[in-house]
């Protein structure tokens, strides 16, 4: 992980919380002042932990929380490094890329499931950390805001990607052109949201399906992951071509040998993620 010389390195680990527990990585914001606006070097140690998740066998499922009242107020750009010169053309672009872009790519490309369990308010590029996950759970005290309108900017974080792909372009255009605060039943009426629970049963909740994701067949989940996603993307010949490769991929697996065998054998599967 990289950090900024002004914050030590176990000072963003604090801001940042990690832990593993039955196969799941628990990634939990902890800047409850803030409202876990994410800084510079937070996101840093987000994309890594999500990086590490991938590369580690014995991590199976990812979680992505917070401490306090809000999810992720958006992006603190208190925490940005210093440029030392005067901006030029190009700078902008370069920052949206390599900052919110890569932080949402983390979590859409990430090889294991993972899940939000958004305790509050989630604006800005909080609210497409939450969106790109692969489900997402919500406390009923949770809100969502597309805050880019109000501060007169276009939508970063890829929000103007993922947003049609979740709930069509007529409902993403509303969000994005008016910027009001939408409560986490309407979102999940509108698909935003898989569930809303009370907020104490949130982390229960979370804890429960990603222990199931855990217990699954990783790498199958893996590529059903990557099959949806760029699904949409993809006419009906690629689609169908990525399908096919991804099933010849996976009877490669072990997982996929033991659902077979344990199909015939009348058994419950024991699956071991690889």
């Amino acid at each position: 992980m990289t950090s900024s010389p002004e914050e030590p390195v176990d000072h963003v680990e604090s801001l940042v919380q990690h832990a593993t527990d039955n196969g799941v990585s628990w990634i939990t914001l902890n800047r409850p002042e803030a409202m876990n606006a994410v800084t510079w070097d937070q996101r840093e140690r987000i994309i890594a932990l999500l990086a590490a998740a991938s590369a580690d066998s014995a991590i199976r499922a990812v979680v992505i929380t917070a401490t306090g009242k809000g999810f992720c107020a958006g992006a603190d750009l208190r925490g940005t490094p210093p440029a030392g010169r005067e901006r030029i053309a190009g700078d902008v672009a370069r920052t949206i890329r390599l900052g919110a872009q890569r932080l949402v790519g983390a979590v859409l490309d990430c090889e294991k499931p993972v899940i939000a369990a958004v305790n509050g308010t989630a604006a800005g590029i909080g609210a497409h950390l939450a969106f790109a996950c692969d489900l997402v759970l919500a406390a009923e005290e949770a809100k969502f805001i597309e805050v880019f309108v109000r501060r007169g900017l276009v939508p970063d974080g890829g929000g103007a990607y993922l947003l049609p792909r979740l709930v069509g372009p007529q409902r993403a255009k509303e969000l994005m052109f008016f910027g009001d605060s939408l409560p986490a039943a309407e979102a999940e009426r509108i698909g935003l949201v898989n569930r809303v629970v009370a907020a104490h049963e949130l982390e229960k909740t979370a804890r429960e399906w990603a222990e199931r994701l855990a217990a699954g067949p990783t790498r199958a989940i893996a590529l059903t992951k990557q099959l949806v996603n760029a699904s949409l993307d993809a006419d009906r010949a690629a689609a169908f071509a990525a399908e096919a490769a991804a099933q010849e991929v996976n009877m490669t697996t072990r997982d996929a040998n033991e659902g077979v065998a344990s199909f015939v054998e009348r058994r419950t599967p024991q699956y071991r993620g690889l």
